[in-house]
């Protein structure tokens, strides 16, 4: 398609749409950046399919959707990512919130439900390991107010992104602090730690392809096979959990068995799998035992 000057809506996005078919979702992506440009949703879209763009709208959309071409993520074009209920500023500092990992929030949610914590003695204290946007930690935080979120990153720039995202939601039952895993955190006990840690090994072929080439590979990569990280985070977990506690972790769909073994040899109970909505093996759970 032979581009001009100037475009309305349907102009713009059979344009994008052709320039992006080699990608994966040229459709969604096209209507996305779009929707940034013009600050409207996809409602607007349909509804006003011959509105036209001004030289300075479709100029950006341009810049846009070059950008997309060469592979950089939509989150990073357009700034943003909704995960959960929120919508949370990204940047290359950090991972792009995935829909996957809102099945970790999903899991503490019913784990909360079904394992009442008297809070009057013993307020609910939820640990977020490797935090990075802070999708997990204000998740969980927004659905327990009542709650104390703590939540930890090694990298002061997900640190400072991750407390701009609770100020912009206003969400004020958490600390955001910079640590190396537990170095820099208080010893006072958690009845949950929740991490999504780099799994993925250090030679996966996966990392040269798609929107994760983009990302920071300190925040994928964790040894040859991928379980560095996962085995120290099991380990020290055990002293910074109460007796009843619980630790959540996301993993890569093949390191279910792996991960049980150790959580199984580092002497937790209650250990547990559970799939993502595809049917892979997306997170393993367990408690600190009470012996």
């Amino acid at each position: 398609m032979k581009l001009v000057n100037e475009m309305n809506i349907a102009q713009c996005l059979a344009w994008a749409k052709q320039v992006l078919s080699e990608g994966e979702s040229p459709s969604i992506d096209a209507k996305v950046l779009l929707c940034d440009v013009l600050k409207r949703d996809t409602t607007f879209l349909i509804t006003y399919p011959e509105y036209q763009l001004s030289a300075e709208q479709f100029q950006r959309f341009q810049a846009m959707v070059a950008r997309r071409v060469e592979g950089e993520p939509v989150a990073y074009i357009i700034g943003t990512q909704d995960f959960w209920t929120l919508t949370l500023k990204v940047n290359e500092h950090t991972l792009i919130p995935r829909p996957e990992t809102e099945l970790l929030v999903e899991t503490v949610l019913s784990l909360v439900t079904s394992h009442p914590q008297n809070e009057q003695q013993h307020p609910l204290r939820i640990l977020d390991l490797g935090t990075g946007t802070g999708a997990i930690a204000l998740a969980l935080a927004s659905e327990l107010p009542k709650a104390q979120v703590e939540a930890v990153d090694r990298i002061p720039e997900a640190v400072e992104l991750a407390k701009e995202n609770a100020s912009n939601l206003a969400i004020s039952n958490i600390k955001i602090s910079q640590s190396d895993w537990f170095d820099n955190i208080t010893d006072e006990p958690f009845h949950f730690i929740v991490t999504n840690p780099p799994y993925v090994e250090a030679d996966s072929p996966w990392l040269v392809q798609g929107d994760v080439r983009f990302e920071p590979a300190s925040a994928l990569t964790s040894g040859d096979d991928g379980l560095d990280d996962i085995r120290y985070i099991i380990e020290q977990s055990k002293g910074r959990l109460l007796l009843s506690g619980w630790l959540l972790i996301e993993h890569g769909y093949t390191q279910s068995e792996a991960i049980q073994k150790l959580f199984q040899q580092a002497g937790y109970l209650n250990i547990t799998a559970v799939e993502d909505y595809s049917g892979h093996p997306r997170i393993c759970y367990a408690q600190k035992c009470v012996a």
